[in-house]
């Protein structure tokens, strides 16, 4: 059932019911979905929340279809939503592709399981390449937020909703298995954000108004780079207003730790327990992986003598901390291919290991 919205009351529930719950509250109109492990109680939810309360519901016949219908329904001016994980998402980066192109503003939830292809279901950050660089075709961004708590996962699943509208651009709430399966409180506040209007563009009907078209094909060479300036433009103005991240302790930090997603939470005890011990350790957590926050690592850079990337996967933000940091200072790699992230423990008896 969907939560009332009362400040300050808390429920306990999982990272994937708190999704669905939270787009449900955020006003989305539909949902389409294929299921697949991690993920698939957003879906088992929103059968019977969206039929109940007199919204679409389809259980597609694969993912290719779940986002097609995503677009069709986007394409209208609605909220809609497809959620799916990993191997299957990448079944839908044709359709990402035209999304983007078409400036449609879909909501991807992507709850990360181990890979290559199938792999397992066991957590893991290895689709962060997926999400931030993309698998279709032709030069495109997503906008992508990363969350790290229960909590979290619902607030960003509001805040895609509102930047998917905003700028007209697909979405994608990015997270893993192990938010997905975790138990945590949760408070559900009203929807904060305004409501946008799509009636300038949505295909709604002809009556009264002259015909619209929606498509992503461009004949003419010229025609398709005067549209990619104006897309990257767009890119360019999210990157300005849109870009979020937290940080503790990095003023005076000899070593920065980068981390997202739920392996950010052991980061923070292992920084913890680093200071305890002496070490001048900072935590640095991008929430929005694109747009990724180069110029605070950039202004970081400056004053830290090193910078550590804690990833459960084989390294891949860490390309993205090398670009931003630009050479400055060294990028280390704390990591774990697959699975439960590495302990505070761990985490902390590796970085006195590599300063």
């Amino acid at each position: 059932m969907v939560v009332e919205c009362l400040t300050g009351k808390k429920v306990l529930m999982k990272g994937n019911y708190a999704i669905a719950n939270a787009a449900v509250l955020a006003g989305c109109q539909c949902y389409f979905g294929y299921p697949i492990t991690p993920q698939s109680e957003i879906g088992e939810f929103m059968s019977g929340k969206m039929q109940e309360l007199g919204r679409a519901y389809v259980s597609a016949e694969s993912e290719l279809a779940a986002i097609n219908m995503t677009i069709g329904a986007c394409s209208t001016g609605v909220k809609a939503m497809t959620s799916s994980s990993s191997c299957a998402v990448s079944l839908m980066q044709e359709g990402l592709s035209y999304a983007t192109t078409d400036e449609l503003p879909v909501v991807l939830v992507s709850v990360m399981r181990g890979g290559p292809g199938l792999g397992n279901i066991y957590p893991s950050q290895g689709d962060y390449f997926q999400a931030t660089k993309g698998g279709g075709n032709g030069d495109y961004k997503l906008i992508v937020l990363a969350p790290s708590t229960v909590q979290e996962c619902a607030d960003l699943t509001y805040r895609a909703f509102y930047l998917a509208h905003k700028y007209k651009n697909p979405t994608v709430l990015l997270a893993d298995g192990l938010l997905g399966q975790m138990m945590a409180p949760v408070e559900f506040k009203p929807y904060p954000y305004p409501e946008v209007d799509n009636s300038s563009w949505a295909l709604s009907g002809a009556k009264d108004r002259p015909a619209r078209i929606i498509r992503s094909y461009g004949p003419l060479a010229d025609d398709r780079c005067e549209f990619l300036e104006k897309l990257y433009e767009k890119y360019k103005t999210i990157e300005e207003n849109e870009t979020e991240w937290e940080e503790i302790g990095t003023e005076d930090a000899d070593v920065i730790l980068v981390s997202f997603g739920s392996t950010a939470r052991n980061v923070k005890t292992a920084v913890t327990m680093c200071r305890e011990k002496g070490i001048k350790a900072g935590f640095f957590r991008p929430i929005t992986l694109f747009p990724f926050p180069n110029k605070r690592l950039a202004e970081l850079a400056a004053k830290t003598k090193m910078f550590i990337s804690v990833e459960v996967n084989m390294g891949q933000m860490i390309n993205d901390i090398k670009l931003a940091v630009n050479g400055k200072v060294p990028v280390k790699l704390i990591h774990k291919g697959v699975g439960a992230p590495p302990s505070p423990d761990e985490i902390a008896k590796q970085i006195e290991e590599l300063i």
